[in-house]
């Protein structure tokens, strides 16, 4: 007598599981390619080598609920948002570090400029109330000058005290969602990677010894991590001959050493 793996295995019926592979392709062009039908996704998946009916492709993107041609290209989720705002928009949060002097736990409020991802850090406070944040956005506006006209949103998830003031300045509040960290991806990414890099491999003194490194950091996030897709070299560059020179040295100085050994 079989037993209930076999009997599973011999009297399964249906049709075959499309494969995961097919299935990210799919996902992958009707989200790239808002124009493409169920037929033109197919006809490129042929051209891939893979054979797939129309009724499967729509099947898939159905249970991804991904909507067909006609609405998919109206249909602006909040990625898409994102990445066609992401020049003309700004992200700002708070993140806290606490000194192991003074036992205090210090704030730091930081404006990001999402199309650069160049980053302003405003202040540092043990107590960011109302009229200190809105003092900050005064500050953030007269940083930018003339070009804070170049922005047009804002994305910020609490401190909506300084709402009035970049409304005043021509800048759209964008509050996400409570306990939604991800729609403001660009903030959050940027605390964790100070987090990493930098609070989480010292030891914070006070106030002023954490706004010092801040600026230290930012001297090396700024102008020298190219963080746009596409943007142009900074001048802050190692000159090609310089580096060449550097790696003549050390090859040298390598060889010196496995001579002495």
């Amino acid at each position: 007598m079989p037993s209930r793996e076999e009997v599973d295995l011999t009297n399964r019926t249906g049709r075959r599981p499309v494969d995961g592979t097919v299935v990210a392709l799919i996902e992958r062009m009707a989200r790239e390619n808002t124009g493409w039908r169920y037929r033109r996704i197919q006809g490129e998946l042929l051209k891939l080598g893979h054979r797939t009916a129309a009724s499967t492709v729509r099947r898939v993107l159905k249970r991804l609920r991904i909507p067909p041609s006609p609405t998919r290209d109206t249909d602006t989720s909040w990625r898409r948002f994102l990445r066609a705002q992401a020049a003309s928009m700004l992200a700002c949060d708070f993140f806290h570090v606490d000194c192991v002097v003074t036992l205090k736990r210090v704030y730091v409020f930081f404006v990001m400029e999402v199309g650069t991802r160049y980053v302003h850090i405003l202040e540092t406070t043990s107590n960011p109330d109302g009229p200190w944040t809105t003092q900050q956005a005064r500050n953030l506006l007269m940083t930018l000058d003339d070009r804070a006209n170049d922005f047009r949103f804002l994305v910020r998830d609490r401190a909506g005290q300084f709402d009035s003031v970049l409304a005043d300045a021509g800048i759209d509040i964008v509050k996400i969602p409570p306990r939604c960290p991800r729609a403001n991806c660009y903030a959050e990414r940027f605390v964790g990677t100070v987090r990493r890099e930098l609070t989480d491999r010292l030891l914070i003194i006070n106030e002023r010894h954490l706004m010092s490194v801040l600026n230290c950091y930012l001297a090396h996030c700024n102008h020298r991590r190219p963080h746009s897709v596409g943007a142009s070299p900074t001048t802050n560059r190692v000159p090609a001959h310089r580096v060449r020179l550097w790696v003549r040295s050390s090859s040298a100085s390598t060889r010196r050493l496995d001579q002495r050994v």
